[in-house]
């Protein structure tokens, strides 16, 4: 799927480069088309007629592929309404991008391959955009999750929130880097916007209407190969913890667990509170300790992590 959208923004820098920075190229007359023959000859007029059919050509093609990248970020392509000020920021902002990267070329030794969601610098400027974008909703879905109605910002930010909404591609690629990689170097999501994320990360928030209900998350945690957080559903009504550990970062937990999977395909060991024993003592009025027990659900005690066995 990323492999997709790098293809896809390629071809859309294809034809945004001509437009940005090319005239119209059907503009003239019939009488200054017979002009311009005249004065280039025919080979070049030829030539010139070549390079306007492809870039026609080239605009289809990424009419084509515009319709796939709405669709891998969950939006319904059939609602061309929306906010004119959000879809012209994105517009000016994307022709600045084309424009920079038109006039100068890009080092690729100072950019790190090694930071979250990147891949070889092999598949070039399409891929170089597609992880600043990437990486730039990472950034703005953590600082966001932190801050109460604050919504992602920058291009990244943007989509992302475009897509979660809809438990989008995008959105999930986003979360699974936050969930699996060290929170040393993402972070974390916390908060509202981690239990929106987890509604998408998990596939309900992508659900019909007609599909049985989802639960409903509080109080979640989402960074470093595990997720916590309360469910609240038909089986717990009033709410029960809950704790998930990435199948390839942590060993198999004590006691009862299942596994679930994730959008993006990683494999997480579950576990629900279970009741425990809680003793508190207290002091009786012969002088003597004692102890008041009751029963409570209790996480069970996290498993060990892979590399520390």
């Amino acid at each position: 799927m990323q492999k997709r959208m790098m293809r896809t923004a390629a071809l859309c820098l294809a034809a945004a480069v001509p437009c940005v920075f090319c005239r119209p190229a059907f503009a003239a007359s019939p009488e200054e088309l017979q002009a311009q023959v005249e004065a280039v000859g025919k080979t070049a007029a030829s030539g010139s007629v070549l390079i306007w059919f492809l870039c026609a050509v080239a605009f289809l093609k990424v009419s084509q592929k515009i319709d796939s990248l709405l669709s891998t970020l969950g939006l319904n392509v059939g609602h061309t309404g929306g906010s004119l000020l959000a879809e012209t920021m994105i517009a000016i902002r994307s022709a600045s991008c084309v424009r920079s990267f038109g006039g100068r070329r890009i080092s690729t030794a100072n950019i790190r391959q090694d930071s979250p969601g990147s891949a070889p610098l092999s598949d070039g400027l399409a891929g170089v955009i597609s992880r600043t974008v990437q990486n730039n909703a990472v950034k703005s879905a953590v600082q966001s999750s932190g801050t109460p109605g604050q919504a992602p910002g920058g291009l990244g930010g943007m989509l992302y929130s475009a897509s979660v909404q809809a438990g989008g591609s995008f959105a999930n690629s986003v979360i699974g880097t936050i969930a699996t990689e060290s929170m040393q170097a993402t972070g974390s999501l916390t908060g509202e916007r981690a239990a929106e994320a987890l509604n998408s990360y998990f596939g309900y928030a992508a659900m019909s209407d007609g599909a049985m209900p989802a639960p409903t998350f509080t109080d979640v945690e989402i960074g470093g190969g595990h997720i916590t957080g309360t469910e609240a559903s038909d089986e717990h009504p009033n709410g029960v913890a809950f704790g998930m550990y990435n199948v390839g970062q942590y060993a198999a937990p004590e006691g009862n667990y299942d596994m679930v999977y994730s959008a993006d395909g990683e494999a997480w060991y579950r576990q629900y509170a279970r009741p425990a024993v809680e003793r508190t003592p207290y002091k009786a009025p012969d002088g003597s300790i004692g102890y008041q027990e009751n029963i409570v659900r209790r996480l069970p005690r996290a498993p060990q992590r892979k590399e520390k066995l």
